[in-house]
């Protein structure tokens, strides 16, 4: 879609806030707004002259390993893109950044126990990533969270030189390669939007070909209160749409019940980039 076009579409729907993705520098592109525990119990040191009976020991649940949805695969197009081409009750949530450690370890914690499927969009220089690893692997390796390329340290593509686009790219897929183990080509998302003819074909001479924007968002790249983000997802969380959300603020991970119950409620199933996508 052009560029004119698609902004008089978002003026005309009044969309607004609602496509906005990364906190945004002071140059705002007309790209950008298209896409606009404890460790455990003390152990006592005390011992009783007459030992108690130990309780029976109890095995937890092993949580079941998530099954991949049964969801009509497409031919990955080529180029931007921004919605899920697919007729199913299919959501793309994606998430973005990293600059919370917490909010990385509660995201995972909720895919983990609810089985939403998501795809992270990571910058390795963010601590989070590296200190939530062990956590985050298995998850990766069943396919129910998939990791993409938001660059080393959320540049701004379009500011760079060639050089310095492959720079950040490369950096950061080899950080996803030796951290997690899978190679998150050819899925990238440029910070902030930005991204134009030169940045895409820099970006695919080093393998990534797919750069994902969005068509909804979550808009908490910066802090938002709770009602803010649900109002959002009452707007956005539709069919065939990749919402964009950000593991920057603890406000979202507050809401998580309500956005997994209005998912349930619209019938909708969580997907990754890789289950509707064939490569």
């Amino acid at each position: 879609m052009e560029r004119r076009t698609f902004i008089s579409a978002i003026v005309a729907g009044g969309m607004g806030i609602a496509l906005a993705g990364c906190a945004q520098p002071a140059r705002i592109s007309a790209e950008a707004l298209r896409t606009a525990a404890p460790t455990g119990s003390p152990v006592p040191t005390s011992v009783s002259s007459s030992p108690s009976p130990s309780p029976l020991a109890t095995t937890p649940a092993a949580t079941p390993l998530p099954v991949a949805p049964a969801v009509t695969k497409v031919p990955l197009p080529a180029g931007v893109i921004t919605g899920l081409p697919t007729s199913e009750q299919l959501l793309a949530w994606t998430v973005d950044d990293g600059s919370d450690s917490e909010v990385i370890r509660l995201y995972s914690e909720f895919a983990r126990t609810t089985g939403t499927r998501l795809t992270f969009f990571l910058n390795g220089s963010y601590p989070g990533w590296f200190e939530h690893a062990e956590l985050l692997r298995p998850l990766v390796a069943s396919g129910q969270v998939q990791l993409g390329n938001h660059t080393w340290s959320h540049a701004d593509l379009t500011s760079l030189s060639d050089a310095g686009i492959i720079g950040e790219l490369q950096r950061n897929h080899d950080f996803i390669v030796s951290a997690f183990g899978i190679d998150p080509r050819p899925y990238y998302r440029p910070p902030y939007g930005y991204r134009d003819q030169r940045t895409d074909a820099a970006a695919a001479s080093i393998g990534y070909t797919s750069p994902i924007m969005w068509y909804g968002s979550l808009a908490d790249s910066g802090l938002r209160t709770d009602q803010e983000i649900l109002d959002l997802a009452q707007q956005w969380f539709l069919p065939a749409h990749i919402v964009i959300g950000h593991l920057n603020y603890l406000p979202v991970t507050r809401v998580f019940p309500q956005l997994q119950q209005l998912i349930t409620d619209r019938a909708l199933t969580t997907v990754t980039l890789n289950d509707i996508f064939g490569t």
